[in-house]
């Protein structure tokens, strides 16, 4: 299964042509679960077939292969070293949406390629975004997709303007949160494709989120909100950390999926 599947948009090319029966004994044989789709998806592309092919055989993520992700309704440019974005994040993109008030200030951290901020650009013309990423690789990339959003290179809260502070209406991060132990266990195409920093989250999958949140109320106006996509199993945790930075914890599940985000609001008054 591909980290982040792609939907199969491809005009001019069926299930009839003699290349897409070929290339589909080719992926299936290589284990791809939706090798009619990726088959469909590989021969659009218009680039030379047996040389994808063989890339994606290898074990290449179909989203690297192709060289973009589908994200809600967003097409998301991806580059090889660069963690390709997930489906299931759809929805912390669009709970931080619903979070961002009239004319509010946003900021992506981990930001990857740009999808959430992509998304959140997408959905609110009048939101002032900022990203960052502590991966130059993938602030290059994301530069690629956002148009109006600025993306900064550096570790978390470190890479922001101190002009920020008390400003944000919205800190959303999809954070690594895999624990370390469990690494091996994910499919070959995540371990072997995606930086390792983008994975790893620590002993229990929460280290960048324990971080995240012990700052959040520096940054955050009043009443401002961090939104972090965590497992199932984590969210009583990361509540429980929320709560001890001084946040006020809750969240959303998408039950189907089990897709969790855990919400923490900073206080609606500051300390005096």
């Amino acid at each position: 299964m591909t980290p982040g599947r792609v939907t199969c948009d491809s005009p001019g090319v069926d299930g009839s042509d003699s290349r897409y029966a070929e290339t589909v004994a080719t992926l299936r044989a290589a284990g791809c679960v939706y090798a009619e789709d990726e088959a469909l998806l590989l021969l659009a592309d218009g680039r030379e077939l047996d040389s994808l092919i063989a890339r994606r055989v290898a074990g290449e993520p179909l989203e690297q292969v192709l060289g973009w992700a589908e994200f809600g309704t967003l097409r998301i440019a991806v580059r090889p070293g660069v963690f390709v974005p997930r489906r299931r994040t759809e929805l912390l993109a669009a709970q931080a949406t619903l979070c961002l008030p009239e004319d509010g200030l946003a900021v992506d951290l981990c930001c990857g390629a740009g999808a959430i901020a992509a998304w959140l650009e997408d959905a609110r013309p009048d939101a002032e975004i900022w990203a960052v990423d502590i991966d130059e690789v993938a602030t290059d990339c994301a530069r690629e997709n956002l148009a109006r959003t600025e993306v900064l290179t550096g570790d978390l809260y470190d890479a922001l303007p101190d002009s920020l502070r008390g400003r944000i209406d919205v800190l959303v991060a999809n954070t690594p949160y895999v624990p370390s132990a469990e690494i091996g266990l994910l499919p070959a195409e995540a371990r072997e494709h995606e930086p390792g920093h983008t994975l790893d989250g620590g002993p229990d999958g929460l280290t960048l989120l324990r971080r995240i949140a012990d700052h959040a109320t520096d940054w955050l106006r009043p009443g401002g909100r961090v939104l972090i996509e965590v497992a199932a199993g984590q969210r009583d945790t990361a509540l429980s950390a929320y709560g001890d930075a001084g946040l006020s914890p809750s969240y959303v599940e998408d039950a189907e999926d089990g897709t969790t985000v855990v919400i923490g609001q900073a206080p609606l008054r500051r300390p005096a």
